[in-house]
């Protein structure tokens, strides 16, 4: 064995992943790596170049920088390049240059693509993703289209109940849905139950040859097939009905019953639902909403993914919040008019963790009078104190409905936009920030916000300098990046020495999405969810979107962990961790996961240069 060889091999058995390969395959690897030299200020590769493998510095340091000359990383002695180009589609992500005269080893391409199909822990070391462990069969995460056993069944509006009991007993069902036909299939109108029948028709001594369409529940509350069995149970419980249709696109693709879910086990999310919608005091909601912490834990524990975590929680605190309003209208009467009860922030996209406060407004119909705007001040108070007492502290800015400037008819909302759009001041920015990311909780006048929703996005997208200013406000929030291979930690305080996984972690692909979601006019409030619309539209990339979603898995998950282990130690869950308590493997992938935000942001500041 040649002295460069064993020299090879006792570095690499100073570097992971390579210093857990079994010692016969270290010499292998070790032979297959090619020596380069590069004089400072050489480049190595340029953005878009084939790949010749994954390359690792021996000594000197390396430069990263992204497709706009940002440089995002400094790399030194034992650092990994080249790989994340390599594991997409074999072209450099990013450009790489020699900051000083360096020695860099090169393993090529197929040595490479074979110990990560042979080793897994050297595959997982590479792969940047954070993909869930299998659950099984758990009906609280699984998608409704997987809980769709039969084709639809259903019958006309103008079928008798006579038609629609004969088809119920010979199919051995207990609802129909009411149909019409429409392009591709056909259009839900309604449900009839046997309950339906037994109530309204024999109870009531109707004839067998009413129609259909006289007894039906109409225009029922519906899902997609892409919601997820969680969605059902909620809704069951909290507006305590046994049937569910399923509407794909439109068109009716199926129900769901009670009796469906009977050989699935719930998890205790839903069971926190229903005590909600059943609860007949504040004091009762509190009593469940201290439960979170826990569920977090067995959430975070069970592998569920982030995604799933956090929507689970913000139903919770959806449930509380249409359940207060019952309350408040309970005690000061029906409304006067049509209003909607919003939130925003982590809320309104479905993004709440262990650590929420409450961000919400109120909608009114343009009919509201004074003696209206009274009202709604009330219910505003009973909700949002309501809210606090369950733990979804005030808002520290008022973002809330009980501030006057956030209970407000349609029409001013609207010059709130406008003003904001045409006018980007500081604080215009902030609040459309924060306002872009509304969505509909409870009351009775959904149009009121869908339509502003419509016209906003298409008048802010159309304004470049509202763009521009927008982006420029979401670019203060970075990653936590030390240029050295390393974080910029909080440097004095109480969380000294850790990193802020919400501000510097979260929010910065937050503030992203919402970016993608105004250039594409997207309407989908959830980050991840609109990322992957921001794919679909055109907006990003297929590699940028891929990129940035699994960095953002990755960071979002590992805030969860964290907030998880606190609460497993007696403590309140906070947004830090300190990158001490991570191993060198997951320093490295979070690392990694706030270069890919930050490239992303320079992309997205270099388009903002370009339309200011």
């Amino acid at each position: 064995m040649g002295t460069d060889l064993q020299t090879i091999i006792a570095f690499l058995e100073t570097v992971h992943p390579y210093d857990n390969l079994p010692r016969d395959e270290l010499a292998r690897v070790a032979a297959s790596f090619s020596r380069r030299e590069y004089a400072a200020g050489t480049q190595i590769y340029t953005l878009g170049a084939p790949l010749e493998g994954v390359y690792l510095i021996k000594s000197g340091g390396v430069e990263v920088t992204d497709a706009n000359g940002a440089l995002v990383s400094v790399l030194s002695k034992r650092n990994s390049f080249g790989e994340r180009g390599l594991m997409r589609d074999g072209l450099a992500a990013t450009h790489a240059r020699a900051a000083e005269d360096s020695v860099v080893l090169l393993l090529p391409v197929a040595e490479f693509r074979r110990l990560s199909a042979e080793f897994p822990p050297f595959a997982r070391f590479f792969n940047r993703s954070r993909k869930a462990e299998p659950r099984g069969t758990d009906i609280a995460t699984m998608k409704i289209a997987d809980l769709l056993a039969r084709k639809p069944l259903s019958c006309g509006p103008d079928a008798t109940v006579r038609e629609a009991a004969q088809i119920m007993r010979d199919a051995h069902i207990s609802s129909l849905g009411v149909t019409e036909p429409a392009p591709g299939g056909q259009k839900l109108r309604g449900i009839v139950t046997v309950r339906d029948l037994s109530n309204k028709v024999l109870a009531g001594g109707m004839s067998p040859d009413t129609p259909v369409s006289a007894v039906m529940t109409a225009d029922p509350i519906s899902l997609p097939p892409t919601a997820l069995g969680s969605d059902i149970l909620h809704i069951m419980l909290e507006r305590r009905i046994g049937h569910l249709p399923i509407v794909d696109h439109g068109l009716f693709a199926g129900m769901i019953t009670q009796t469906d879910l009977t050989r699935f086990q719930a998890v205790s999310s839903a069971v926190l639902i229903r005590d909600i919608a059943s609860a007949s005091s504040v004091a009762e909601m509190a009593n469940v909403t201290a439960q979170i912490p826990q569920l977090l834990v067995q959430l975070v524990g069970g592998h569920q993914s982030h995604e799933v975590v956090t929507r689970l929680i913000t139903d919770i605190a959806d449930a509380v919040t249409r359940r207060l309003l019952a309350m408040a209208e309970a005690e000061l009467g029906p409304a006067p008019v049509p209003y909607l009860w919003l939130a925003c922030g982590s809320q309104g996209r479905q993004e709440q963790t262990g650590v929420s406060d409450q961000d919400n407004c109120l909608i009114l119909d343009d009919a509201a009078t004074p003696d209206d705007m009274r009202y709604f001040h009330r219910l505003a108070k009973i909700v949002s104190d309501g809210l606090n007492d369950c733990g979804y502290v005030y808002c520290p800015g008022d973002m809330m409905a009980t501030a006057e400037r956030w209970c407000q008819p349609v029409r001013v909302w609207r010059d709130y936009f406008h003003g904001w759009i045409n006018k980007p001041s500081p604080e215009a920015q902030m609040l459309a920030s924060v306002m872009f990311d509304l969505r509909v909780i409870g009351g009775t006048g959904v149009s009121l916000f869908t339509d502003l929703q419509a016209e906003t996005l298409e008048r802010a997208s159309k304004n470049s300098i509202f763009v521009a200013h927008m982006i420029s406000n979401s670019l203060k929030h970075t990653p936590p990046l030390g240029l050295i291979r390393g974080f910029a930690t909080i440097r004095s305080g109480e969380h000294r020495n850790h990193i802020d996984m919400k501000h510097n972690g979260v929010v910065p692909v937050a503030d992203l999405g919402r970016i993608y979601a105004l250039q594409g006019r997207l309407t989908e409030a959830n980050t991840r969810a609109r990322l992957q619309a921001a794919e679909e539209a055109g907006v990003i990339s297929a590699s940028g979107a891929r990129d940035l979603i699994e960095a953002y898995d990755l960071i979002a998950t590992m805030r969860l962990e964290s907030q998880s282990h606190l609460i497993k130690s007696g403590r309140k869950p906070d947004n830090y961790l300190a990158p001490s308590d991570l191993s060198d493997f997951e320093r490295s992938h979070l690392r990694d996961a706030f270069v890919v935000v930050r490239t992303m942001q320079s992309a997205v500041g270099h388009n903002k240069a370009a339309v200011s």
